[in-house]
């Protein structure tokens, strides 16, 4: 049992040695395992630096609207705009290593809207961005802003152009597309409206992201004000209904983009239960068919009852 530890007391004592002898710290220091490097801080170093590399990008990003953070002190981001959005990137300078830096390629798309929204949180357009339709279809930012590219292809002159916007947002929705191919539609194809006329891409508090005018009513009244009302006699569907329950608001096959071809097929999906009025005379004794639906005469309602969205003078909409 005593010479149990006669093998421990001779380690301490070569370890003693070693710290006495000349560089016996050194030796020992050897001996030992070595500590795990402690990983580098990261700092911002500047748009400069990345320009050392990234001098094409660079070059262009002066054309782009987000150079203005390079030179806006209120933002807290003046000589660092390439960091706003990529991360401090004095590791990354240093390594030159894809994984020392934030790219929104290698970034979810919740992480992306989350990134943009650190700085367009607050403007009134983004309102409700996160639960949006495009957000929770997982349709990032940068699926239809480049921050980069200058020219027709950065976002910030395309969507200044009705052309711009309708080619962005028909690369997802291509039956959408196929409807303004309709003879009868708006005219979004020649450019001189875009989507985002109707649409807010961003988020609404609207079925299918649609914009409010400033009386909190549809878009559609923007372009459409004669038909806004109000009127003495009001054409209820106009008021508690949507456009779209008489419009095809993309385009149709039929005139003036209704949803079925015929006047009074339209009509009668409401008007179904209509009474008509007692059969008139006229001198010579001839009975008036009115609303007989059997005549094709009768088949367009506006025929008569032209003012549809509302009147003024007359409580059938005749004038």
């Amino acid at each position: 049992m005593r010479f149990r530890y006669v093998p421990l007391i001779a380690a301490l004592a070569w370890a003693g040695w070693l710290a006495a002898a000349p560089g016996g710290q050194e030796a020992a220091k050897k001996t030992q395992a070595p500590a795990a490097a402690s990983p580098a801080k990261k700092e911002y170093v500047g748009s400069d630096t990345c320009a050392g590399c990234h001098d094409e990008i660079h070059a262009n990003f002066k054309k782009n609207a987000h150079t203005i953070l390079e030179t806006n002190k209120r933002r807290g981001w003046q000589g660092k705009a390439c960091e706003s959005c990529h991360g401090p990137g004095s590791v990354h300078a240093e390594s030159t290593s894809a994984d020392d830096i934030l790219s929104p390629k290698n970034m979810t798309p919740a992480a992306i809207d989350q990134m943009c929204l650190g700085c367009h949180r607050n403007q009134q357009t983004q309102v409700g961005r996160i639960q949006s339709g495009h957000a929770r279809n997982s349709v990032a930012c940068t699926s239809c802003h480049n921050v980069h590219k200058t020219g027709e292809e950065a976002s910030a002159r395309q969507f200044r152009r009705a052309a711009g916007v309708n080619q962005n947002c028909r690369q997802c929705h291509m039956d959408v597309w196929a409807s303004f191919q309709k003879p009868h539609r708006h005219p979004l194809p020649e450019g001189a409206m875009s989507c985002t006329g109707c649409h807010n891409p961003h988020a609404s508090f609207l079925n299918r992201n649609m914009r409010l005018t400033s009386g909190q009513q549809p878009s559609c009244f923007q372009c459409h004000a004669d038909k806004r009302g109000p009127f003495v006699f009001e054409h209820a569907p106009v008021r508690n209904e949507p456009c779209t329950i008489c419009h095809e608001a993309h385009g149709s096959a039929n005139p003036r983009m209704m949803t079925r071809h015929e006047a009074a097929n339209l009509c009668l999906e409401c008007h179904s239960n209509i009474q008509s009025p007692p059969r008139a005379t006229t001198a010579g004794g001839i009975a008036i068919a009115t609303h007989d639906l059997r005549l094709p005469r009768w088949r367009n309602c506006t025929a008569c009852h032209q003012k549809v969205h509302g009147s003024n003078v007359n409580g059938a909409m005749l004038r």
